[in-house]
């Protein structure tokens, strides 16, 4: 009977702290010039007694100095509030109001900071979509060339490295969200302009892979395409980059044959066969004109005429090919259903057996 009313008591206890931990992820901070600071949605701020008076004392001193422009002092108390109640209701607010007032004096670092923290200990709080808009907005000021200000007044040099790394941690926050994407694709296209071309392509790719239904993902195939044909030195290297590129631009034509990039990825494509056609036309004269391997020769004209049927490369190669057949022409083609060549061998004589035995 003991352990029944035990258990009965515990089960009781246990419900009182989900309403109560439930009351106070609903609560919400909520500010009015006239009131200050005041929850709503909710009846616990995560402190009691002297603590919860002391902790909205600040607050509403923090944001009177705020509001009058003592963003020194401002900055000063919500520090203190944050660090003294981590766990209150008040502490993720005073972290995005801190963002808030460095972002206004281009302190764009330390303002990502803040809203990381807010994101990185409080993933639950009613603002995340919130902050994750702010940290992608300060992502893009950066990337477009916003300065970095040292304590709110010295500007530093731009960084486009800085607004990558932004980026990343916006779709590292929220992998499933909206900005996601566009911070993929605002990824890529920094390190284009920094030149940085694997680390565009690896961009380009986990957008495609990750959010294929995106209204970027055919940008992102076409962008992919032209990127990869930068990496084309010609026809005399290595063509890895160049069927990547024809990849791509194939891709890009079967999934969205109504976009509006159909001319750009159609001239792509001819280019970029253009190059493979000729790369295997270098292949094929080298075999016919410096070691006369004209079996050689005539695989890598074929493989030029498949590989851009309708080209004037084409044409050439056929003229090629015929003239390699006239010097050394093709060996016959065999039947599946002729005779194996031991078959069409001459019967060897049969020798007289000595005594029977051989």
């Amino acid at each position: 009977m003991l352990n029944f009313l035990m258990r009965r008591f515990g089960i009781i206890i246990s419900l009182c702290l989900l309403s109560l931990f439930a009351a106070s992820v609903r609560a919400e901070l909520v500010w009015t010039p006239g009131d200050g600071w005041r929850i709503e949605g909710g009846a616990l701020s995560g402190l009691v007694g002297a603590d919860a008076r002391n902790a909205l004392d600040m607050m509403n001193r923090a944001r009177a100095a705020e509001e009058a422009g003592n963003e020194g002092a401002a900055l000063r108390i919500y520090k203190r509030v944050s660090r003294d109640y981590p766990n209150s209701l008040y502490s993720p607010e005073a972290y995005f109001r801190t963002g808030h007032i460095r972002l206004s004096r281009k302190q764009y670092y330390k303002a990502f900071e803040a809203f990381q923290t807010v994101m990185t200990r409080y993933p639950n709080n009613a603002r995340f979509q919130e902050v994750l808009g702010e940290q992608y907005q300060i992502a893009t000021t950066l990337m477009d060339g916003a300065r970095n200000h040292m304590w709110g007044v010295v500007p530093t040099f731009r960084s486009k490295e800085r607004a990558i790394s932004f980026f990343e941690w916006v779709v590292q926050n929220a992998p499933y969200s909206d900005y996601s994407p566009l911070a993929l694709m605002n990824i890529a296209r920094a390190h284009q302009k920094l030149k940085n071309t694997p680390y565009a392509i690896d961009a380009l790719d986990r957008l495609i892979n990750n959010y294929p239904q995106s209204l970027l993902a055919p940008d992102a195939y076409l962008q992919l395409a032209h990127t990869h044909a930068t990496l084309v030195d010609g026809p005399n290297y290595d063509q890895e980059a160049t069927i990547e590129a024809i990849t791509y631009f194939e891709d890009f034509m079967i999934l969205f044959p109504e976009d509006g990039g159909l001319a750009a990825a159609q001239q792509g494509l001819d280019e970029m066969r253009t190059v493979l056609a000729e790369s295997k036309m270098v292949l094929a004269d080298y075999y016919f004109n410096k070691i006369k391997n004209y079996q050689g020769a005539r695989v890598f004209y074929n493989e030029a005429i498949t590989t851009y049927p309708n080209s004037p490369i084409a044409e050439r190669a056929r003229e090629r090919l015929a003239l390699v057949n006239e010097i050394s022409p093709p060996l016959p083609e065999t039947d599946e259903d002729d005779e194996s060549p031991l078959a069409t061998q001459p019967e060897q004589p049969k020798r007289k057996k000595f005594l029977g035995i051989f």
